[in-house]
C-alpha cells in the first residue's frame, strides 16, 4: 500500500542478525491497521484541481493533461472530470506512469471509493487497492462530487502489495518486495540507496531498542517518512508507526510473519 499506505521495516542489530525474529516474510493485516485521522482534502470545480491536504499543495487544471508538479513523488499530474460523481487522476514520474486512480462518490455523497494502480519503476508487478473513505463536513457547492474533506475507514490491497521479506547477513539486512522494491543498508544511521521506489531515494537506520527501529526515508534529501517498527515478544507481529513529516499524518500498520 506503500502504494497508499504499505511501510518499510528493518531488521535488529548486526549482532543479532543470525537469530532475528525480524527475518522471513511478513504479510500486512489491514484490518487492524489503524489510520491517521487527518482528513484528505481535495476538490475538482471550474476545471481546476486542488488538493489542499498534500504536501506540498497542488493547484493545476484538470483537464487531463499531464501538469508539472514539484515537491511529490512523481513529476507530473493529469486529472480529468469522468462524470459529475467520478474523476481520474494519472501521475508520472521521469515520464512514466507511477499511479492510475479512479475515485468516485457515492449516490448520496456521503462516501468517496478510491481504486488505485500503483507502478513501481522498472516492475512488472504493478499493485492494485481500493480505499473507502468517509465524508467530513458538506460537500463543496457546485464542485465534482468527489470534493471535500474524507476520512480513511477501509483499504484492500492486492497480495504483492502487502507482502515484505528481512534477510540478514553479518551486518548487513536486506528487504524486499514482491513489486520489485529493495534495498541493503546497516545499523550505523548512514544513508542507503532505496531501489525500484517512486517515493523514496534513500533509508537510514536506527535501533531504539532490542525489539525497535527506526527506519527513515530520504527523497531528494529532504526527509519525508519516519517508521518505527517493533516486533511482538513471541515473534508472530510485526507493529509498524508511520509518520510522514510532509503531512503529519501518523498510521499504524500490523503485519503477521508467514
Amino acid at each position: 500500500m506503500r502504494k497508499l499506505f504499505l511501510t518499510l521495516a528493518v531488521m535488529a542489530p548486526a549482532a543479532l542478525f543470525a537469530q532475528s525474529p525480524f527475518d522471513g516474510t511478513w504479510k500486512t493485516n489491514l484490518d487492524q491497521a489503524k489510520f491517521s485521522p487527518k482528513p484528505i482534502t481535495f476538490s475538482v470545480n471550474n476545471g481546476m484541481y486542488d488538493c489542499s491536504s498534500c504536501a506540498p499543495k497542488i493547484d493545476v487544471k484538470a483537464d487531463g493533461q499531464d501538469q508539472p508538479v514539484s515537491g511529490q513523488a512523481y513529476d507530473t499530474i493529469a486529472v480529468k472530470e469522468v462524470n459529475p460523481h467520478t474523476i481520474s487522476v494519472v501521475t508520472k514520474k521521469n515520464g512514466k506512469t507511477s499511479l492510475e486512480q479512479t475515485r468516485t462518490a457515492s449516490d448520496d455523497g456521503k462516501t468517496l471509493t478510491v481504486k488505485s494502480t500503483s507502478h513501481p519503476p522498472d516492475s512488472t508487478q504493478p499493485v492494485m487497492s481500493e480505499a473507502t473513505l468517509e465524508r467530513l463536513g458538506k460537500a463543496p457547492a457546485g464542485a465534482n462530487a468527489t470534493s471535500g474533506s474524507w476520512r480513511i475507514k477501509k483499504v484492500s490491497e492486492a497480495e504483492n502489495g502487502l507482502l515484505e521479506t528481512y534477510k540478514g547477513s553479518g551486518t548487513e539486512l536486506t528487504w524486499s518486495t514482491p513489486a520489485g522494491e529493495t534495498w541493503s543498508a546497516t545499523m550505523d544511521g548512514k544513508e542507503y540507496p532505496v531501489k525500484g521506489s517512486n517515493a523514496f531515494d534513500t533509508v537510514s537506520l536506527k535501533q531504539i531498542n532490542d525489539n525497535t527501529i527506526q527506519a527513515s526515508y530520504k527523497r531528494g534529501g529532504q526527509l519525508i517518512e519516519v517508521d518505527k517498527i517493533s516486533i511482538s515478544a513471541d515473534g508472530k507481529k510485526l507493529t509498524t508507526v508511520v509518520e510522514s513529516k510532509l503531512t503529519g499524518r501518523i498510521s499504524t500498520f500490523v503485519a503477521d510473519k508467514q
